[in-house]
């Protein structure tokens, strides 16, 4: 029989078990913390495991008592600014890439000089 166990997103990030572990130790569940903050059911914060939802994971690491880019690495640089995702992080990392002749020739930009 299989089980549905959480995947982590990264293999930086806490696992799902250790941040409910963490919670509980610190007198919380995740139903428990949805209430406080006016959310109807804890699902939305069980889905922060799997998917990057900034607000949800700020309550979560406030309510640890940690900051967010401790939990979530892959998610966070270390001063905390969030990395960006999806397009916006292919547009990101194509922009910080050097221009090699043929590509620059073909675009109309000049030679990234080094």
């Amino acid at each position: 029989m299989a089980h549905n166990t959480p995947k982590k997103a990264s293999p930086e990030d806490w696992h799902p078990a250790d941040i409910k572990a963490a919670l509980e130790k610190k007198g919380w569940t995740l139903r428990a913390l949805a209430a406080h903050h006016g959310i109807k059911g804890s699902s939305s914060l069980s889905h922060t495991f799997e998917r990057s939802f900034p607000l949800n994971e700020k309550r979560i690491a406030d309510a640890l008592g940690v900051p967010v880019q401790e939990i979530w690495p892959s998610r966070y640089h270390p001063d905390g600014t969030k990395k960006p995702r999806g397009l916006r992080g292919a547009i990101a990392s194509a922009a910080t890439r050097k221009c090699t002749a043929d590509a620059c020739q073909r675009n109309g930009n000049e030679l990234a000089r080094a």
